[in-house]
Protein backbone atom coordinates (compact mmCIF):
# COMPACT_ATOMS: atom_id res chain seq x y z
CA UNK A 1 0.00 0.00 0.00
CA UNK A 2 2.50 2.43 0.75
CA UNK A 3 4.65 2.20 -2.38
CA UNK A 4 8.29 2.02 -1.87
CA UNK A 5 8.00 0.65 1.56
CA UNK A 6 5.74 -2.73 0.62
CA UNK A 7 7.22 -5.36 -1.80
CA UNK A 8 4.05 -5.61 -4.15
CA UNK A 9 4.11 -9.01 -4.61
CA UNK A 10 3.07 -9.69 -0.81
CA UNK A 11 -0.22 -10.80 0.70
CA UNK A 12 -1.20 -10.80 4.12
CA UNK A 13 -2.17 -14.00 6.10
CA UNK A 14 -3.27 -14.44 9.45
CA UNK A 15 -2.41 -17.12 11.99
CA UNK A 16 -3.50 -16.92 14.96
CA UNK A 17 -2.91 -13.79 16.23
CA UNK A 18 0.28 -13.43 14.68
CA UNK A 19 0.64 -11.61 10.65
CA UNK A 20 2.48 -13.63 7.99
CA UNK A 21 3.47 -12.92 4.49
CA UNK A 22 2.70 -15.15 0.96
CA UNK A 23 4.22 -13.98 -2.12
CA UNK A 24 1.43 -12.42 -3.61
CA UNK A 25 -0.68 -9.79 -4.00
CA UNK A 26 -1.67 -7.53 -0.98
CA UNK A 27 -5.18 -8.14 0.42
CA UNK A 28 -8.25 -9.52 -0.84
CA UNK A 29 -8.96 -10.37 -4.00
CA UNK A 30 -4.97 -10.21 -4.11
CA UNK A 31 -5.54 -6.73 -4.80
CA UNK A 32 -2.09 -4.49 -5.45
CA UNK A 33 -2.45 -1.38 -3.80
CA UNK A 34 0.42 0.91 -4.83
CA UNK A 35 2.12 0.86 -8.60
CA UNK A 36 5.51 -0.38 -8.75
CA UNK A 37 8.29 1.62 -7.98
CA UNK A 38 12.08 1.52 -7.83
CA UNK A 39 13.67 0.64 -4.51
CA UNK A 40 14.18 3.19 -2.47
CA UNK A 41 17.55 4.73 -0.94
CA UNK A 42 17.47 2.31 2.32
CA UNK A 43 20.08 4.48 4.20
CA UNK A 44 17.65 5.59 7.36
CA UNK A 45 17.25 9.49 7.20
CA UNK A 46 18.78 12.00 9.93
CA UNK A 47 15.00 12.46 10.78
CA UNK A 48 14.05 9.30 10.98
CA UNK A 49 17.30 8.15 13.13
CA UNK A 50 17.05 11.19 15.49
CA UNK A 51 13.00 10.26 16.39
CA UNK A 52 14.38 6.76 17.25
CA UNK A 53 17.10 7.46 19.34
CA UNK A 54 14.91 10.28 21.21
CA UNK A 55 12.91 7.56 21.79
CA UNK A 56 15.04 5.48 23.06
CA UNK A 57 16.09 8.19 25.69
CA UNK A 58 12.53 9.58 26.23
CA UNK A 59 10.15 6.29 27.10
CA UNK A 60 11.37 4.51 30.00
CA UNK A 61 8.48 1.97 30.30
CA UNK A 62 5.21 0.92 31.14
CA UNK A 63 4.11 3.16 34.30
CA UNK A 64 6.04 5.95 33.05
CA UNK A 65 5.38 9.18 30.79
CA UNK A 66 7.92 10.96 28.82
CA UNK A 67 9.62 14.23 31.01
CA UNK A 68 8.07 17.91 29.25
CA UNK A 69 11.49 18.71 27.59
CA UNK A 70 11.24 15.11 25.94
CA UNK A 71 7.99 15.41 25.06
CA UNK A 72 8.95 18.81 23.21
CA UNK A 73 12.02 17.41 21.17
CA UNK A 74 9.98 14.67 20.04
CA UNK A 75 7.36 16.92 18.85
CA UNK A 76 9.67 19.02 17.23
CA UNK A 77 11.21 15.89 15.58
CA UNK A 78 8.26 14.54 14.56
CA UNK A 79 6.65 18.38 13.28
CA UNK A 80 9.50 18.46 10.66
CA UNK A 81 8.98 14.66 9.27
CA UNK A 82 7.90 13.87 6.15
CA UNK A 83 7.02 11.65 4.35
CA UNK A 84 9.71 10.98 2.22
CA UNK A 85 11.76 10.02 5.68
CA UNK A 86 9.60 6.67 5.44
CA UNK A 87 9.66 5.94 2.04
CA UNK A 88 6.51 7.67 0.98
CA UNK A 89 5.73 9.75 -2.02
CA UNK A 90 2.58 11.74 -2.43
CA UNK A 91 2.22 10.64 -6.08
CA UNK A 92 1.91 6.75 -5.36
CA UNK A 93 -1.48 5.50 -6.56
CA UNK A 94 -3.15 5.02 -2.88
CA UNK A 95 -2.61 8.87 -2.45
CA UNK A 96 -4.58 9.46 -5.40
CA UNK A 97 -7.76 10.74 -4.44
CA UNK A 98 -11.11 8.57 -6.00
CA UNK A 99 -10.49 4.85 -4.74
CA UNK A 100 -13.42 5.22 -1.85
CA UNK A 101 -15.31 2.06 -2.41
CA UNK A 102 -13.40 0.02 -3.76
CA UNK A 103 -13.09 -3.70 -3.22
CA UNK A 104 -13.71 -2.30 0.26
CA UNK A 105 -10.26 -1.17 1.16
CA UNK A 106 -9.13 -1.15 4.50
CA UNK A 107 -6.45 0.21 7.06
CA UNK A 108 -3.31 -1.33 6.52
CA UNK A 109 -0.32 -0.79 8.80
CA UNK A 110 3.24 -1.76 8.77
CA UNK A 111 5.62 -1.18 12.04
CA UNK A 112 8.89 0.60 11.37
CA UNK A 113 10.21 -0.82 14.93
CA UNK A 114 8.98 -2.14 17.89
CA UNK A 115 10.61 -3.05 21.67
CA UNK A 116 8.76 -3.63 25.03
CA UNK A 117 9.32 0.22 25.90
CA UNK A 118 8.14 1.98 22.70
CA UNK A 119 7.27 1.66 18.90
CA UNK A 120 6.75 3.34 15.64
CA UNK A 121 4.04 2.51 13.31
CA UNK A 122 2.58 3.73 10.53
CA UNK A 123 -0.91 3.67 9.47
CA UNK A 124 -2.59 3.60 5.85
CA UNK A 125 -6.28 4.74 5.56
CA UNK A 126 -7.96 5.11 2.44
CA UNK A 127 -9.76 7.99 1.63
CA UNK A 128 -13.42 7.42 3.79
CA UNK A 129 -11.53 4.52 5.57
CA UNK A 130 -12.05 4.75 9.70
CA UNK A 131 -9.80 4.05 12.79
CA UNK A 132 -13.00 3.60 15.60
CA UNK A 133 -12.81 5.11 18.87
CA UNK A 134 -10.90 3.37 20.89
CA UNK A 135 -8.02 4.05 23.90
CA UNK A 136 -4.34 3.91 25.26
CA UNK A 137 -4.37 2.49 28.28
CA UNK A 138 -1.15 3.61 30.53
CA UNK A 139 0.14 5.20 26.29
CA UNK A 140 1.95 8.24 25.99
CA UNK A 141 1.38 8.56 22.00
CA UNK A 142 2.09 10.25 19.58
CA UNK A 143 0.86 11.08 15.87
CA UNK A 144 2.20 12.39 13.23
CA UNK A 145 -0.26 12.99 9.78
CA UNK A 146 2.58 12.44 6.89
CA UNK A 147 0.01 12.97 4.34
CA UNK A 148 -3.65 13.43 3.12
CA UNK A 149 -6.56 15.23 5.11
CA UNK A 150 -8.02 13.84 8.31
CA UNK A 151 -10.88 14.45 10.80
CA UNK A 152 -9.82 13.45 14.68
CA UNK A 153 -12.16 13.19 17.30
CA UNK A 154 -10.93 12.74 20.95
CA UNK A 155 -11.99 12.23 24.72
CA UNK A 156 -10.38 12.40 28.05
CA UNK A 157 -12.21 11.00 30.50
CA UNK A 158 -13.94 12.90 33.34
CA UNK A 159 -11.96 12.24 36.45
CA UNK A 160 -12.97 10.57 38.73
CA UNK A 161 -15.73 8.49 37.26
CA UNK A 162 -19.44 10.12 38.14
CA UNK A 163 -21.41 8.41 40.55
CA UNK A 164 -24.99 8.58 41.90
CA UNK A 165 -24.18 11.62 44.76
CA UNK A 166 -22.45 13.68 41.87
CA UNK A 167 -24.63 16.15 40.42
CA UNK A 168 -24.83 14.41 37.12
CA UNK A 169 -26.54 10.77 37.35
CA UNK A 170 -24.36 8.39 35.16
CA UNK A 171 -26.69 6.48 32.71
CA UNK A 172 -25.84 2.36 33.35
CA UNK A 173 -23.16 1.24 30.99
CA UNK A 174 -21.62 4.30 30.12
CA UNK A 175 -19.10 6.88 31.07
CA UNK A 176 -18.90 10.62 30.77
CA UNK A 177 -16.20 12.06 28.48
CA UNK A 178 -15.08 15.11 27.90
CA UNK A 179 -14.62 16.04 24.15
CA UNK A 180 -10.68 17.40 23.03
CA UNK A 181 -10.83 17.71 19.65
CA UNK A 182 -13.05 17.32 16.69
CA UNK A 183 -11.72 19.09 13.49
CA UNK A 184 -9.57 18.42 10.26
CA UNK A 185 -6.11 18.35 10.35
CA UNK A 186 -3.58 18.60 7.23
CA UNK A 187 -0.21 17.16 7.07
CA UNK A 188 0.65 20.99 8.01
CA UNK A 189 -0.28 20.78 11.50
CA UNK A 190 1.63 19.81 15.04
CA UNK A 191 2.15 16.47 16.12
CA UNK A 192 -0.46 15.61 18.15
CA UNK A 193 -0.08 14.22 21.91
CA UNK A 194 -2.50 12.23 24.29
CA UNK A 195 -1.32 10.88 27.80
CA UNK A 196 -2.49 8.19 29.72
CA UNK A 197 -5.22 10.73 31.26
CA UNK A 198 -4.72 13.70 29.16
CA UNK A 199 -4.31 14.72 25.78
CA UNK A 200 -7.66 13.25 24.20
CA UNK A 201 -6.90 9.29 24.54
CA UNK A 202 -9.77 7.81 23.96
CA UNK A 203 -9.25 9.04 19.80
CA UNK A 204 -10.63 8.37 16.52
CA UNK A 205 -9.53 9.21 12.26
CA UNK A 206 -11.69 9.39 9.90
CA UNK A 207 -9.98 9.61 6.54
CA UNK A 208 -11.35 12.60 4.26
CA UNK A 209 -8.79 11.50 1.35
CA UNK A 210 -6.36 9.00 1.83
CA UNK A 211 -3.69 9.45 4.62
CA UNK A 212 -0.63 8.13 5.90
CA UNK A 213 0.10 8.87 9.77
CA UNK A 214 2.92 8.06 11.96
CA UNK A 215 2.35 6.70 14.99
CA UNK A 216 4.98 6.50 18.23
CA UNK A 217 3.54 4.80 21.19
CA UNK A 218 4.90 4.16 24.58
CA UNK A 219 4.49 1.62 25.61
CA UNK A 220 3.10 -0.47 22.70
CA UNK A 221 -0.50 -2.25 23.29
CA UNK A 222 0.42 -5.05 25.23
CA UNK A 223 -2.61 -7.70 26.54
CA UNK A 224 -0.31 -9.68 28.31
CA UNK A 225 0.83 -6.77 30.61
CA UNK A 226 -2.40 -5.12 30.49
CA UNK A 227 -2.80 -2.85 27.58
CA UNK A 228 -5.30 -3.72 25.47
CA UNK A 229 -7.76 -1.85 23.09
CA UNK A 230 -11.44 -0.76 24.02
CA UNK A 231 -13.34 0.76 21.92
CA UNK A 232 -16.32 3.06 22.31
CA UNK A 233 -19.58 4.36 20.77
CA UNK A 234 -20.44 8.03 21.67
CA UNK A 235 -24.26 9.64 22.68
CA UNK A 236 -23.54 13.43 22.81
CA UNK A 237 -24.57 14.44 26.54
CA UNK A 238 -26.41 17.83 26.62
CA UNK A 239 -25.88 17.68 30.16
CA UNK A 240 -23.23 19.87 31.48
CA UNK A 241 -21.45 19.63 34.72
CA UNK A 242 -22.13 22.71 36.74
CA UNK A 243 -19.14 21.94 38.89
CA UNK A 244 -16.01 20.32 37.96
CA UNK A 245 -16.04 16.84 39.37
CA UNK A 246 -12.67 16.70 41.49
CA UNK A 247 -10.75 19.83 39.95
CA UNK A 248 -13.41 22.74 41.20
CA UNK A 249 -15.11 25.02 39.37
CA UNK A 250 -13.76 26.56 35.77
CA UNK A 251 -14.45 29.41 33.71
CA UNK A 252 -14.24 28.08 30.66
CA UNK A 253 -16.19 24.95 31.16
CA UNK A 254 -19.01 26.26 28.75
CA UNK A 255 -16.33 25.66 26.42
CA UNK A 256 -15.94 22.11 26.10
CA UNK A 257 -18.76 19.82 24.96
CA UNK A 258 -19.61 16.06 26.67
CA UNK A 259 -20.29 12.96 25.64
CA UNK A 260 -21.13 9.31 27.08
CA UNK A 261 -18.76 7.10 25.70
CA UNK A 262 -20.40 3.39 25.68
CA UNK A 263 -17.87 -0.06 25.25
CA UNK A 264 -18.47 -2.13 22.22
CA UNK A 265 -17.03 -5.00 20.62
CA UNK A 266 -14.12 -4.96 18.41
CA UNK A 267 -16.58 -3.14 15.29
CA UNK A 268 -15.95 -5.08 11.94
CA UNK A 269 -14.37 -1.86 10.07
CA UNK A 270 -11.31 -1.87 13.09
CA UNK A 271 -9.93 -4.70 11.26
CA UNK A 272 -6.64 -3.73 9.53
CA UNK A 273 -4.10 -5.64 7.27
CA UNK A 274 -0.45 -5.70 8.40
CA UNK A 275 2.19 -5.44 5.62
CA UNK A 276 6.28 -5.35 6.43
CA UNK A 277 7.98 -1.84 6.77
CA UNK A 278 10.84 -2.23 3.71
CA UNK A 279 11.83 1.53 4.20
CA UNK A 280 14.63 3.09 5.66
CA UNK A 281 15.71 1.89 9.03
CA UNK A 282 15.65 3.99 11.73
CA UNK A 283 19.14 3.07 13.27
Amino acid sequence: MEGSLVDSGRERVERGNKVGYVKRGIGKKKKQLHRRLRKPDMTASNTLQRLFHSCTQAFKGAGTVPSPQDVQRLRQILDNMKAEDVGLNKDLQFFKSGNVGKENQRVTYTTVYKCDKFSLCIFFIPEGGIIPLHNHPGMTVFSKLLLGLMHIKSYDWVQPQISNDNLIQQPSQLRLAKLKADKVFTSSCDTSVLYPTSGGNIHEFKAITPCAVLDVIGPPYSKQDGRDCSYYKDHPSTVFPKERIGEGKEENDKDYSYAWLEEIEMPENSEMDGIEYLGPTPF
